[in-house]
């Protein structure tokens, strides 16, 4: 009789398939009941389940950014180009100290999902990503919300202080005209992914409206 062979890489997809489950699950506890950010410059995934994490902490808006655009009460209409939205920060200046670099990633927005089992290695899941490097710097979670919305419509994670809305993001919003919006901006500076500083939040979110086409 023939001695039954195995299948060694189906074992291990398998046993990476079971790993994956259970990290998903440990994943999704405490996790935002929202939608994901877009990410943009330096920003991560990981860095954004940290910012989650620290959602119950009290509001503290003593170094909260200023947002130059919109300005408060501001008109746009739904046959206007999407804005570019600006701020400015006290966490800036965060960037300049001696050993926090932050990683130069700029100039790939992206909608990032958490990678996992990357240890695996690409030869037992191919579609495995390997998780980017912890991050270092100021980040700026910026969330459009609509009257009667509980999560943001449009929402970005970014390590600079500008938002070119996106043509899905500001479709979005251009959907929400006659509703009342506002803008709200979360801030913190994270050293490896550690909040070090912060969360700030605006004290009060900026309102802005959107018009029918003129």
């Amino acid at each position: 009789m023939k001695p039954m062979k195995t299948s060694l890489p189906w074992s291990i997809t398998a046993v990476a398939l079971l790993a994956l489950s259970a990290c998903n699950g440990d994943d999704d506890t405490g996790a935002s009941a929202c939608d994901e950010p877009l990410y943009a410059g330096g920003a991560t995934d990981e860095a954004w389940r940290t910012l989650v994490d620290a959602r119950n902490q009290p509001q503290d808006s003593s170094r909260a950014v200023t947002l130059v655009s919109p300005g408060s009460g501001q008109s746009y209409f739904t046959d206007q180009a999407a804005p570019l939205w600006q701020w400015t920060s006290p966490l800036r200046a965060s960037r300049e100290r001696p050993g926090h670099r932050v990683p130069s990633l700029e100039g790939h927005p992206r909608e990032s999902k958490r990678s996992v089992l990357a240890w695996l290695g690409s030869w037992v899941l191919p579609t495995a990503e390997a998780h980017l490097p912890p991050y270092t710097g100021d980040l700026y979670w910026v969330k459009v919300y609509a009257q009667g919305s509980e999560c943001p419509i449009a929402q970005v994670l970014t390590s600079e202080l500008q938002w070119q809305l996106d043509d899905g993001s500001w479709r979005t919003v251009k959907d929400a005209a006659g509703k009342a919006l506002s803008v709200q901006v979360e801030s913190a500076y994270l050293v490896q992914n550690r909040i070090t500083e912060g969360p700030y939040t605006l004290g009060t979110p900026v309102p802005f409206s959107m018009g029918m086409a003129r």
